[in-house]
């Protein structure tokens, strides 16, 4: 599953997972592989990612948007 997280300056982490977990407006919510799509509003906090080589990388962010869609995770955040 490939995830990229984008702020307005540059692109923070693009990259191949495992699973991802964020800190969404009503409550944090996690992905794994073949998950349905969605698109959720992110509050401030920490998004917490599993990478492929199991090793584990958190990353603060400000708030923004998560999309999920066929295996494609797209992050906007502030």
């Amino acid at each position: 599953m490939r995830l990229e997280i984008v702020t307005p300056d540059k692109q923070v982490f693009s990259g191949e997972i495992i699973s991802a977990k964020f800190p969404g407006a009503e409550g944090s919510f996690g992905v794994l592989k073949d998950h349905a799509p969605i698109i959720s509003t992110l509050k401030e906090g920490v998004i917490e990612v599993v990478e492929e080589n199991k090793k584990e990388r958190s990353f603060e962010i400000g708030g923004g948007v998560v999309e999920v869609l066929k295996n494609r995770i797209i992050v906007l955040a502030e």
